[in-house]
C-alpha cells in the first residue's frame, strides 16, 4: 500500500463520501483514512453534514414557500430563452 496522503484524501473526501470515485481511488482514500486520525475527523464531519442535509431534504417546504419558489421559477423561465 502506498499512502495517498492527507492532501489527496481531503481533496477527494466529498466524492468519496458520495461514492463518486473510481474503485482504486476510493480504496486509496479508505486506506489512508483508516490510518490517519486527522482525516478520520474530517470524514466524521463530512458524514455528519451529509446526514443533516439528507434529513433536511426529506422535509417538505411550507406550501406558501413552495408557491413562491415555483412562481419565481416560472417567471424566470418566461423571461429567459434557452438556447
Amino acid at each position: 500500500m502506498t499512502d495517498c496522503g492527507c492532501e489527496k484524501a481531503r481533496a477527494e473526501l466529498e466524492e468519496y463520501l458520495h461514492n463518486e470515485l473510481q474503485a482504486v481511488d476510493a480504496t486509496d482514500i479508505r486506506e489512508h483514512v483508516e490510518n490517519c486520525v486527522d482525516c478520520q475527523a474530517e470524514l466524521r464531519v463530512g458524514v455528519a453534514i451529509t446526514e443533516v442535509v439528507q434529513r433536511a431534504c426529506r422535509e417538505s417546504a411550507p406550501e406558501q414557500l413552495r408557491v413562491q419558489v415555483l412562481t419565481q421559477i416560472r417567471l424566470y423561465q418566461s423571461t429567459h430563452t434557452i438556447a
